[in-house]
């Protein structure tokens, strides 16, 4: 189901009402979220005079390649600079998130601004805090939607090489390059129309998958040959790794991207986890196979959610209890995950 209440905010848009727009994404941003803002801010740079864009944290540098990608504005290390472009803006798109507290303190600004806010997103159970939505659960990727919306309300022509490039790479992220679930006919003929309009596929594959640094790759063997646990009969891979592993190879924003997927490639696995201890808090990735829904149980045990197969979680405890209660609730689940 699609939910489109935008139609009044195109007109207005057109009819040049709004003078400064920020757009924003989620916490930690991939792929999608990169590609699908540094993507709309190509297509709106087009129809208004100021456009910036705010990410709450920092990102992987694998992601730093992207056009326009000089113009972001780190919220972390930039507050002040920040909030001052925010409070003088008169529209803030919300891409690739869909309730305000998946941005921290920056959704916390953006909640108490009496301006006018947009939503363009296709996670689950969206909070209802934006004027204007243009949601589907079914689309592959934000970058599908910004794609569709452009396309949709103001004509192909204003899709950009750039733009191509930045699109593509959420539709291949967010998709697991094409092999999840969530990639169906539409999502190819999207991929197609995007390399019409310039996007390099080839080039966007090696600048997301081949550019692992050495202590990255020490990382995932290490994960891999020390770390990793098959439980219950052999259907959930786990990973887990402490603060102190993390300092032993020096890792950085979007060094584990990937890791939690590398357990669904063992034969018979049909739940794989990795668990992290970030010091401020546990964070966790569930990914899955067939019909096992990863982000029902993440949102049961550890305040989470995200999509069927790919989803993430978080804890308050510590790392050993966090493992402990992951290992205690899965249980409950050992007939489904034998079905698949």
């Amino acid at each position: 189901m699609r939910i489109d209440s935008t139609e009044l905010l195109v007109q207005r848009l057109k009819d040049k009402e709004f003078k400064r727009a920020v757009i924003t994404t989620h916490h930690k941003p991939d792929g999608d979220a990169m590609g699908s803002t540094l993507g709309l801010y190509g297509f709106l740079k087009q129809i208004m005079d100021e456009v910036f864009l705010i990410t709450p944290t920092d990102y992987a540098d694998f992601l730093n390649w992207l056009p326009q990608n000089n113009v972001v504005i780190n919220f972390e290390e930039n507050e002040a600079y920040a909030t001052s472009v925010l409070k003088e803006a008169d529209l803030v798109f919300c891409l690739d998130f869909n309730r305000l507290y998946r941005i921290n303190k920056l959704g916390e600004l953006i909640g108490e601004m009496n301006i006018d806010k947009v939503m363009i997103d296709h996670h689950l159970d969206p909070d209802n805090f934006a004027n204007y939505v243009f949601w589907d659960r079914q689309s592959s990727s934000t970058c599908e939607l910004v794609f569709e919306w452009v396309e949709q309300y103001f004509g192909s022509d204003y899709i950009t090489e750039d733009m191509a490039n930045c699109f593509y790479t959420g539709l291949m992220t967010d998709t697991g390059n094409f092999q999840h679930n969530n990639t169906k006919p539409k999502t190819h003929r999207i991929a197609a129309q995007l390399m019409e309009h310039g996007a390099d596929h080839i080039k966007i594959h090696e600048r997301i998958f081949d550019v692992f640094s050495p202590n990255r790759s020490k990382l995932f063997g290490y994960a891999l040959y020390k770390k990793l646990e098959l439980i219950e009969d052999g259907k959930v891979a786990l990973i887990y790794l402490d603060n102190h592993e993390l300092e032993m190879f020096n890792v950085k924003t979007g060094d584990t991207e990937g890791l939690v997927n590398m357990g669904l490639s063992i034969i018979g696995v049909v739940m794989s986890v990795l668990i992290i201890d970030r010091t401020e808090r546990v964070k966790m990735s569930f990914r899955s196979k067939g019909d096992f829904a990863v982000n029902e149980y993440s949102a049961k045990y550890f305040s989470g959610g995200g999509h069927r197969n790919a989803a993430g979680g978080q804890s308050e405890d510590t790392l050993e209890n966090t493992v402990i209660k992951f290992k205690e609730t899965i249980k409950e689940y050992k007939e489904e995950l034998s079905k698949i």
